[in-house]
């Protein structure tokens, strides 16, 4: 398979894909299509590593700060499913700790959960040196300092900011991930900031089976429909669709330490 692009944030192992979950992943790699598939808490992550061990793809293990409250106790983490974790880290074609972070926006987890939960698996992935996939919705003015505590190789999941929080998240020496989202009439801010996001920083992803891109908006997202948001981009920043899918190409390989 020649890779064209890589979608580096899919949860392959979503309901939405149960009826056709082989033929999704086919489709994307028939069109030279390479997947990383994000686990959210401990059988998800399990799944995420069948499925690239049986696909070639790739895949990242961690606990989502939805499902929290499930690993912490006492203000510490299952001790257990952290030594599972870095179980899966181990396991081949295994290459991030995620999907992890923090999210303040619907609060499935209490707030204190989720930051017990997220420190936890910055250490995993110091001690594991392994890259991170962070996710943060309204949280960036506790996410970026603990960032700065850490100071964790990794990207900035489903980017949604403007240039004032994308040169933060810059300083922390983070790669940045655009999805569908870029593509959507009201997401201006987050258009203008796209622009400006450094050559060597810029990786793409789908997200899915949610955010569906124009002009897939309101479907199931797949795989497939990283060229959609890597198009988008491309128009963006006026360059030829080729030059970006290369470019992202070989920084998600730096970033993830694909072989």
């Amino acid at each position: 398979m020649t890779v064209q692009f890589i979608d580096t944030h899919a949860h392959l192992d979503a309901p939405q894909f149960d009826p056709d979950r082989e033929a999704v992943i086919q489709r994307a790699l028939a069109a030279g299509i390479q997947i990383i598939a994000m686990g959210t808490d401990l059988d998800s992550s399990h799944k995420a590593v069948n499925l690239a061990q049986r696909y070639k793809l790739y895949a990242a293990v961690g606990v989502h700060p939805h499902e929290a409250r499930r690993y912490v106790r006492r203000g510490r983490f299952d001790p257990q499913a952290l030594r599972e974790l870095e179980r899966l880290l181990g396991e081949e074609r295994v290459v991030a700790v995620g999907e992890i972070g923090l999210d303040y926006f619907k609060e499935f987890s209490p707030r204190e959960a989720q930051r017990v939960a997220l420190e936890a698996q910055l250490e995993l992935a110091q001690r594991c040196e392994k890259p991170v996939v962070l996710h943060n919705r309204d949280s960036e003015r506790e996410l970026v300092p603990l960032l700065r505590e850490y100071n964790p190789q990794g990207v900035w999941h489903s980017f949604t900011g403007d240039r004032a929080l994308l040169g933060e998240v810059l300083d922390l020496g983070l790669y940045i991930g655009l999805n569908g989202i870029v593509t959507f009439s009201k997401s201006q801010p987050l258009q203008d900031a796209a622009q400006a996001v450094p050559w060597d920083r810029l990786v793409v992803e789908t997200d899915s089976p949610y955010l569906a891109p124009v002009p897939h908006r309101g479907k199931r997202n797949e795989p497939l429909f990283v060229r959609d948001v890597a198009a988008f981009v491309a128009r963006l920043r006026r360059v030829p669709l080729e030059e970006l899918a290369e470019q992202t190409t070989v920084n998600a390989h730096e970033l993830f330490a694909l072989s």
